[in-house]
């Protein structure tokens, strides 16, 4: 057997990594073509990643022009325990105050340590000023190198 094979995740293992995790790498693309890399905190909904961000962001102007995008959940620090999935797709944007709000609300509620009330009301401020988007996946990669001591 492949060690790709050996190391790959079951859906149910990669919903449940992504269901874990708070932080996403984004990769979107500039305008020349370059990658533009950020860390963003996401929340999982419909088993799709969701994330927020200013819509006058980078990242913003670039989906605008180029909807494609990439994203790595990523978890472990030494070999044998590094677990990650790669999600490769399309975004799709919502800008209604609604929609916006929700997928904040969803992003603040995985943040411990911080009142109910100051989280609610950060997310009314912000979300007047971002939008929100959802990955459509088109392709996702994963290992769990923990297989390999199996």
């Amino acid at each position: 057997m492949k060690e790709r094979t050996r190391v790959a995740m079951s859906d149910t293992e990669v919903v449940e990594l992504l269901a874990a995790r708070r932080k996403v790498q984004l990769a979107t693309i500039n305008r020349d073509g370059t990658p533009h890399l950020v860390t963003m905190f996401y929340a999982l909904i419909d088993e799709r990643i969701a994330f927020w961000t200013y819509r006058t962001s980078q990242k913003a102007r670039n989906l605008a022009r180029d909807p494609r995008i990439t994203c790595l959940v990523e978890d472990g620090e030494e070999y044998f325990e590094l677990r990650g999935v790669q999600v490769t797709g399309t975004v799709k944007r919502f800008d209604e105050l609604a929609e916006v709000l929700a997928v904040g609300r969803r992003i603040a509620g995985g943040l411990v340590g911080v009142p109910a009330e100051a989280l609610e009301s950060y997310v009314t401020e912000a979300a007047r000023k971002r939008a929100a988007y959802v990955v459509e996946p088109e392709r996702v990669v994963s290992w769990d190198h923990r297989k390999l001591l199996a």
